[in-house]
């Protein structure tokens, strides 16, 4: 079965890049984890929906994360500094279920959710992103605020 990946950029987001490069780059990867778990949650509950439900066991196994199988990690090389993954966990049926096989008819979920959804979730990921830089250099401040007075102090 061939595989296709999908590259997808959000476009108007300069500010917040830059934003993002005058933090320091564990913070900056953590503000970017935080943002993209967070705003890709709704594509894995629509996801989580449509899946079938024979035994639920399929429905119960979409996730976001951050992790791949090592069979999934040769498969692709990273292409980011940080990569969030969307969809079920290496379920036995996933893929059979989502793109049919000789015996079984397609039965998409994961796809559906995606098209529905991705819009909001941009949408979303410009939003959050500039909150949590916000938020990011809030707590810089403060810490910067307790050294000072720290060392103020003694």
């Amino acid at each position: 079965m061939a595989r296709s990946r999908q590259m997808l950029g959000l476009e108007g987001l300069k500010d917040l890049d830059r934003a993002l490069s005058e933090l320091s780059k564990a913070t900056a990867r953590n503000v970017l984890l935080r943002t993209l778990k967070e705003e890709g949650r709704p594509i894995a509950d629509a996801g989580e929906a449509n899946a079938p439900k024979l035994t639920g066991e399929l429905a119960q196994s979409y996730a976001v994360g951050t992790k791949l199988t090592r069979r999934q990690k040769k498969a692709s090389k990273k292409e980011s500094m940080v990569e969030v993954y969307i969809g079920p966990t290496p379920h036995p049926k996933s893929v059979q279920t989502e793109f049919g096989n000789a015996h079984q008819a397609p039965e998409p979920h994961l796809r559906p959710a995606w098209d529905s959804n991705v819009g909001r979730v941009f949408d979303g990921i410009k939003k959050a992103l500039a909150e949590q830089i916000e938020k990011a250099r809030a707590r810089l401040a403060r810490k910067a605020a307790r050294e000072a007075a720290k060392l103020k102090q003694g």
